[in-house]
C-alpha cells in the first residue's frame, strides 16, 4: 500500500473514532448528571451499569484509536524520510551544478584576461555572476590582447544541456510504499460490539 493512501484510510479511522468517542463522552456525561439527582437505587443501578459500558465503550474506542495513531505516525515518519531523500538529491544536483557553473564562470574570466574570444553568452553569464569580476577580466584582456598578435577563439563552455527534470518531493513520499503492515482496520461498530460489562 502507498503511503499516501495508507495515511488516508487511518486518519479517517483515527477521526471515526474520535466522533465516536466524543458522542459516547456526552452520552456519559449526561447519565452521570441523571445518576446523580435519581433518588430510585434500582434506576441508579441500572445508570451505574450503562455509565459502566460507555466508560468501557470509550476505553475500547480510545485504544484502537491509539493503535491506529500510531501507525499514522509511523507513516508520517516514512512519509518524511521519503520526502527528504528526493529533496536531498534534487540539491545535491543544485550543488553539483552551481560548482560546475562556478568553475566554468573562473575559466571564462580566465580566458577574456588571456585576450582571448568568447562567446557573448558566456560574457554575459560572467557578467551576471560578477560584474567587478566582468570588468577586471575585460581591462586586463584588453592589455593582453595589445601583446599578443594572435588570438585564441574558444566555443561556449554552455552547451545546450537539457535540464534535468526532478521528481516532486511530495508525490514521492506519497507514492512510495509503505514499510511494514497497519493494524486491522476494524470499524468503530465493531469495536463496540466487542465491549461487555463483566457480570457480578
Amino acid at each position: 500500500m502507498k503511503i499516501g493512501e495508507a495515511q488516508q484510510i487511518y486518519r479517517e479511522q483515527v477521526k471515526a473514532y474520535q466522533q465516536q468517542k466524543q458522542v459516547l463522552s456526552k452520552q456519559l456525561t449526561a447519565l452521570r448528571s441523571d445518576m446523580d439527582q435519581t433518588e430510585d437505587e434500582a434506576q441508579r443501578s441500572a445508570f451505574s451499569k450503562e455509565a459502566a459500558v460507555l466508560e468501557l465503550s470509550i476505553g475500547a474506542l480510545n485504544d484502537r484509536q491509539k493503535e491506529y495513531q500510531d501507525y499514522l505516525d509511523e507513516l508520517t515518519e516514512q512519509y518524511c524520510a521519503q520526502w527528504n531523500a528526493v529533496s536531498s538529491e534534487q540539491q545535491a544536483d543544485a550543488y553539483k551544478e552551481y560548482a560546475e557553473d562556478l568553475g566554468k564562470i573562473m575559466e571564462v574570466a580566465r580566458r577574456i584576461m588571456r585576450g582571448a574570444t568568447v562567446p557573448q553568452s558566456d560574457e554575459k553569464k560572467l557578467m551576471d555572476f560578477d560584474s567587478e569580476l566582468y570588468q577586471m577580466a575585460k581591462a586586463v584582456g584588453e592589455m593582453a590582447k595589445r601583446m599578443k598578435e594572435e588570438r585564441e577563439e574558444y566555443d561556449s563552455l554552455w552547451k545546450d544541456e537539457e535540464k534535468k527534470e526532478y521528481e516532486d518531493p511530495q508525490e514521492a513520499a506519497e507514492n512510495a510504499t509503505a514499510a511494514g503492515t497497519g493494524p486491522e482496520i476494524v470499524s468503530v461498530e465493531e469495536t463496540l460490539a466487542g465491549v461487555s460489562v463483566p457480570e457480578e
